[in-house]
């Protein structure tokens, strides 16, 4: 693909789409020579909408413009498409915790990180595909970064947006400590890879296809984007708060079977509640549900991803 080929669509959240920095990223690219059409979002999923119908317009690459939610849509729009009319995706961070931007090595200024989306190289990446219904096929969602259940995802749900601008990712940390106070329970059966289905009764979990979410927090410090599987964290329930010292040791290690922490990879990942429990609040890059069953599951290597081949959660990558 030759740059006279080359055309690029930025989504811009509605948001964000003021961003003066942004605006002067896309008049310098224009005046270099890019071609660079912008839509910017008013209502929930016309980025989905706009990612959908770029590839049929001459887009080669999308680029969100906004945070890990505005990227969310714009991969699910992608994956409304074959596998071989997908266009690159490309990112301008712009929200409050920027978790797959930051996590990836991207640029953070809204200027570079336009230029980025020419200058870097493309990568094939997974994406994990979400079922809530098993006896429906439309019934299903697409996630890049991480998907959070029980605790984890009722902090991301629920942390206000404005403390979200105020803080940036430390309002994830706030909410947190403040929900600490208060003692939650998930139960459900849980079944993955290799395991047969069992009852458990959790804190919290997290299906990692990359490494960090809520502003920082680091829950799979070892996925890689482009390996084929999940790296999931279960945080087992505790009976009291003597057992916080021991739940941070291993928050830190990370162990495969530890008293309160399993850590481990699977090509799949599949969680039902069971009598009278109630929905577990579940978060994909921002996108919040409540599902009484759901299944996870990878799609290899599904989409392409303008960013640097030095990342750490590429299988190419080796450290110095």
């Amino acid at each position: 693909m030759n740059a006279s080929q080359t055309r690029y669509l930025l989504v811009a959240n509605g948001k964000a789409a003021g961003n003066p920095e942004l605006r002067e990223g896309v008049n310098v690219a224009r005046q270099g020579g890019m071609s660079i059409d912008v839509q910017v979002t008013w209502e929930t999923r016309d980025a989905v909408r706009f990612a959908r119908d770029a590839q049929a317009l001459g887009f080669t690459h999308v680029i969100a413009a906004g945070g890990d939610g505005t990227v969310n849509e714009v991969v699910n729009g992608l994956m409304m498409l074959p596998k071989a009319k997908r266009p690159i995706l490309g990112v301008v961070p712009l929200g409050s915790a920027n978790d797959f931007a930051n996590s990836i090595g991207l640029p953070l200024a809204p200027d570079k990180a336009l230029r980025a989306v020419v200058s870097l190289s493309v990568q094939w990446v997974d994406v994990v595909q979400v079922s809530f219904d098993p006896t429906s096929d439309s019934a299903k969602s697409y996630y890049l970064n991480m998907a959070t259940g029980g605790f984890g995802a009722e902090i991301s749900s629920s942390t206000p947006k404005a403390l979200k601008r105020v803080l940036r990712g430390h309002a994830y940390s706030v909410m947190g400590a403040l929900k600490a106070w208060r003692h939650y329970r998930y139960r459900a059966d849980l079944c993955w890879e290799g395991a047969q289905q069992q009852h458990s009764s959790l804190l919290m979990l997290a299906l990692g296809n990359a490494r960090q979410a809520g502003g920082g927090q680091v829950l799979a410090p070892q996925a890689k984007l482009d390996d084929g599987l999940l790296d999931v964290l279960l945080v087992k329930e505790f009976p009291s708060v003597k057992e916080l010292p021991q739940l941070v040791r291993e928050l830190r290690s990370f162990p495969a079977e530890g008293q309160l922490v399993n850590y481990f990879t699977a090509s799949w990942f599949e969680l039902s509640t069971y009598g009278d429990e109630p929905p577990w609040p579940l978060a994909l890059d921002g996108e919040t549900h409540e599902a009484f069953y759901f299944r996870a599951e990878v799609v290899p290597r599904a989409i392409q991803v303008a960013m640097p081949s030095t990342c750490p959660m590429l299988s190419s990558f080796k450290p110095a």
